[in-house]
């Protein structure tokens, strides 16, 4: 029985603990201060004052685009972009979009190796890889044309590979 009457008091001492554990808080907010008007002042009076020297320089005009852009290179049978590619593409997607106006035609080429058929599928995969580049790096869709031209417009003879690695190109061109 003793044990019984001892279990009460801790059994009440517990109770009252997590009782007040469980209520809820209530959150602290500090009123804020009501807003203190500036007090009024009378208005100057007005005096004339000399003419501000004006600036007669003309606002610097903004950099005309540059449309040079250089061919954009392909590895043999192939419409994959090479690496070296990715800086000569970004600058010309920086120059592009200076004026979204413009549109630029995006020409495929190939060397002679191959079926003529075989070419004019590569010269447009080559053109349309240019493109989704351009894309995303920002420059409107609706502004690229792309254009295959297979083997028929070689810049240099396809007798040397050397040759031939010139030829396996992309030209971006303004479109006229």
């Amino acid at each position: 029985m003793k044990s019984k009457i001892l279990l009460i008091p801790i059994f009440l001492a517990v109770f009252a603990i997590t009782n007040e554990s469980c209520k809820s808080k209530k959150a602290v907010v500090k009123p804020q201060p009501e807003p203190v008007e500036a007090p009024k002042t009378e208005a100057p009076k007005e005096t004339k004052a000399e003419p501000a020297h004006e600036d007669t320089t003309p606002a610097p005009e903004p950099a005309k685009p540059d449309y040079n852009f250089k061919n954009i290179q392909f590895e043999f049978n192939s419409g994959v972009l090479k690496t070296d590619s990715y800086p000569l593409l970004d600058k010309a997607a920086a120059e592009m979009k200076k004026d979204q106006s413009v549109k630029f035609l995006l020409g495929g080429h190939s060397s002679a190796e191959g079926t003529a058929e075989h070419n004019m599928q590569l010269s447009i995969e080559r053109a349309n890889a240019v493109k989704a580049y351009l894309v995303n790096a920002g420059v409107n869709a609706d502004n690229l044309i792309t254009k295959g031209y297979g083997e028929s417009k070689p810049l240099v003879s396809n007798a040397t590979e050397e040759g031939r690695e010139q030829n396996r190109r992309v030209e971006i061109k303004l479109d006229n």
